[in-house]
């Protein structure tokens, strides 16, 4: 039996990779630049279908590999239509309609094996395509067992076995697949009727043809490594090459970080070498201020178009530990020092205003409701814990007081929630700028029962900055020798 690492090289042609996936490569097809009306610097010129089929093709080719890249748990999964799809009904039509005939054949007298044996010719191609170049011995063993030839003529002298060939498969099949799969075939050697057989086998041998492109995929994620950087950013270059005016929207995403850090320095564009405006300062603010987009109004730079699922998804996520470390704050400031020493207590209450704030950006969320409903349920949380512990139960004066300061962080100005964006924010920056030492940023205060949370989003941030800095750092400086006056003239670190 060969080794895991030996049953897989690639594959999983009829496998779809996930619906976020999709919807991120579909983000990334949509790379022009020319959204709403941005004015033209140079005459548009005429372009052929073929040139768009050819940049068509190259944009998707960088996304894929961009998303292999970035998303660290990208998987091919199998094709599923939804029940009662119309995809779903004419799949099920089109199977049942093929197995009916194959059943009719197999029960003529004489049995008619024109289908079976070209299933066994797919199932025959498929196995091969498992094996490795020095799975020499077991090649020739299918070869050998499977000779379409030697079926043919053994069924137009009626001495054909197909049953005895199923289970040669069965067992192939188990010496193949991954061990996920080993229950498949246990089950697939309970099944006695050559029918359901063969229509079982084909689906099992679909999953070994996803768990292959799986497994292939992760072996080419080391290799792809040393040469994504490279590979994006030539396929990037020859999308600009065909298309006028390409980076409108990153220069305008640049353009305005350099004038936010003139003002914060009270510096005019004559001023010479501020030290804000330093290429790796500009880049680092740049980037943190994907993380307060509006992305209903506010066109996305290019450069980053690819990833803005991420960076919207990380903006969302901050917002919602800002409330979360709000609440948090609110209690234990009300409570005193009378929870401190309570082991668990505030990570079962970070659970409970988690659960409560997970939707808080789908539409039908009413925050308002969530947040008085959060301070209901602390009120009773905290009472009962207060009372286990031999401390007094809440009075009626303080739960009203914690429940009105927790529904007041609805207001963008509250005191409290101003507070705890500015040291998220804060951390999250210094992350950034912490990750070209390799030296985490100490933890503001009233932040360590998100600790956990904050530290994994601020990894999840530089991780994605870092690689895009990587790949599109030429063009970065290009637009920044522009920007910059002569005196603040760009060096090559970005």
């Amino acid at each position: 039996m060969p080794k895991e690492s030996d049953r897989f090289e690639d594959g999983g042609d009829k496998a779809d990779v996930s619906e976020e996936t999709e919807r991120k490569r579909a983000r990334a097809n949509t790379l022009s630049p020319h959204r709403g009306n941005t004015p033209q610097a140079t005459p548009p010129r005429f372009v052929s279908v073929e040139e768009l089929m050819e940049t068509a093709k190259g944009v998707t080719n960088m996304a894929l590999a961009h998303e292999i890249m970035v998303n660290q748990d990208l998987q091919v999964k199998p094709t599923e239509f939804p029940e009662g799809s119309l995809e779903h009904r004419v799949k099920e039509i089109m199977h049942k309609a093929f197995w009916d005939c194959l059943e009719t054949q197999l029960k003529e007298d004489p049995p008619s094996y024109e289908h079976a044996i070209k299933l066994l010719g797919e199932i025959k191609e498929t196995l091969l395509s498992f094996l490795l170049p020095g799975h020499g011995r077991l090649r020739s063993r299918i070869e050998e067992v499977l000779d379409l030839p030697l079926i043919q003529q053994q069924a137009e002298n009626g001495a054909l076995d197909i049953t005895q060939l199923s289970q040669f498969v069965v067992e192939m099949m188990g010496s193949l697949c991954a061990p996920c799969r080993d229950q498949d075939i246990k089950k697939l050697k309970q099944i006695t009727e050559i029918v359901p057989l063969l229509k079982a086998i084909f689906s099992v041998l679909y999953l070994m043809k996803v768990d292959m492109a799986n497994f292939a995929l992760n072996s080419i994620k080391p290799h792809l490594m040393q040469q994504s950087v490279e590979y994006e950013r030539n396929k990037f270059q020859e999308f600009l090459e065909k298309h006028p005016n390409p980076l409108d929207y990153t220069e305008k995403w640049l353009e305005e970080t350099v004038k936010s850090l003139r003002e914060t320095d009270g510096c005019g564009a004559a001023s010479s070498d501020p030290p804000s405006l330093l290429p790796l300062n500009v880049h680092n603010h740049a980037y943190f201020r994907l993380l307060r987009w509006d992305h209903a109004s506010n066109p996305f730079p290019e450069t980053v178009l690819m990833d803005q699922v991420r960076f919207l998804e990380m903006q969302q996520e901050a917002e919602r530990l800002v409330l979360v470390s709000c609440v948090l704050l609110i209690v234990y400031t009300t409570t005193g020092e009378a929870i401190s020493g309570l082991p668990g207590l505030m990570e079962t209450l970070k659970n409970t205003v988690g659960v409560m704030l997970a939707e808080m950006h789908m539409p039908s969320f009413s925050m308002q409701e969530a947040l008085a409903t959060i301070g209901e349920k602390l009120c009773v949380e905290l009472s009962h814990c207060l009372s286990q512990h031999g401390f007094s139960s809440f009075s009626a004066e303080r739960e009203t007081t914690l429940k009105g300061q927790i529904s007041a962080i609805i207001q963008p100005d509250n005191t409290v929630r101003k507070l705890m964006d500015s040291r998220i924010q804060s951390y999250l920056l210094a992350a950034l700028e912490s990750s070209q030492h390799k030296t985490p940023p100490s933890l503001p205060g009233g932040l360590a029962p998100v600790s956990r949370e904050l530290k994994e989003l601020s990894v999840r941030f530089s991780r994605l900055v870092n690689y895009n800095k990587l790949v599109f750092s030429p063009f970065y400086q290009k637009i920044l020798q522009n920007l910059l006056t002569p005196g603040e003239s760009p060096s090559t670190e970005i």
